[in-house]
């Protein structure tokens, strides 16, 4: 009988280089620009045509506190859209679609925006 013995890659074969030539001039240029600690302004689309990032993988983090009746609010906003609208998203989704639209009026509207009035607004 004989016996099967599942071939293991090896190390090197995990962590070979698999980038050419171009890939590495390309890396080698990135690497040549200055870095700036604040990005330089890009050509920007206007407010009304900003998104948020949607269903991709985020690389950043930001913890946010709120209360449990924020959160209640929350649960029933995203409950709501799939009941009504037939709209399904997490929590994450809907907090970035709604801080989205946030900087979107406050770009468009700035002194008169929304978030500037709530703000403001001594409570």
């Amino acid at each position: 009988m004989a016996t099967r013995r599942v071939r293991v890659p090896a190390a090197d074969d995990l962590f070979r280089r698999t980038s050419d030539g171009a890939a590495t001039a390309a890396a080698a240029e990135a690497k040549a620009r200055p870095v700036h600690a604040v990005p330089e302004p890009a050509e920007e689309a206007p407010a009304a045509k900003k998104r948020s990032s949607g269903r991709v993988r985020h690389d950043e983090k930001m913890t946010v506190y709120i209360t449990s009746e924020e959160l209640l609010d929350l649960e029933h906003a995203r409950l709501n859209l799939r009941a009504k609208h037939g709209i399904a998203v997490d929590r994450g989704r809907l907090v970035r679609e709604a801080l989205a639209i946030v900087l979107a009026d406050l770009e468009e509207y700035g002194d008169d925006s929304a978030l500037v009035h709530r703000l403001a607004d001594p409570r």
